[in-house]
């Protein structure tokens, strides 16, 4: 078995007891390095949930359509259930995990949670991923760029108006966070 950051799981285990000939793969994941035992065609949503537990991105479509498995890899948002683990090879992936923690959420977490913007919570991980990844490239962006960004997200239950109002705090929240560091 292959060392890893993070703990696999006996799904993980049971997985690669059947595929004994899978190489190791390494990834850099939420700022660790890790390696995991999987086919480079296996799809990154896959690894990134069954074998190092991270469980912020959703499986919704599997096609790659509704946006719940959003990550960032090397900051652009990637629909994980379409991305072959071998893209993310010598790359930087990031999940909602790495984006802030349960006790010091980042800027566009943050912004999520003081506006109330999930209902179900199933969009939420790319909703909040697909703000991130067009903040780290346009660090202010205009209501209408926004609203272009997220057009490709499904949210069923309605929580529009709310995801909207998050995202431009979020644009509000980074601005501040960054001043505090003096960039």
């Amino acid at each position: 078995m292959c060392e890893s950051g993070y703990q696999l799981t006996d799904a993980a285990q049971i997985r690669s007891d059947s595929e004994q000939q899978a190489p190791c793969i390494p990834l850099y994941v939420n700022g660790k390095r890790c390696e995991v035992q999987a086919s480079p065609r296996t799809a990154l949503l896959h690894v990134l949930r069954n074998d190092l537990e991270l469980n912020g991105p959703k499986y919704g479509c599997g096609l790659g359509e509704c946006g719940a498995c959003t990550v960032l890899v090397d900051s652009v948002a990637a629909r994980s259930c379409v991305v072959p683990l071998r893209v993310a090879v010598g790359r930087e992936v990031t999940t909602l995990e790495g984006l802030g923690s349960f006790e010091q959420p980042g800027p566009t977490q943050q912004a999520f949670i003081q506006c109330q913007a999930a209902q179900c919570g199933y969009c939420l991980n790319g909703m909040i991923m697909t703000v991130e990844a067009l903040l780290r490239r346009n660090p202010n962006p205009s209501e209408e760029e926004i609203r272009s960004e997220l057009h490709y997200n499904l949210c069923r239950c309605g929580t529009h108006v709310e995801i909207m109002q998050a995202a431009l705090m979020a644009v509000q929240l980074r601005q501040r966070a960054q001043q505090a560091k003096g960039l």
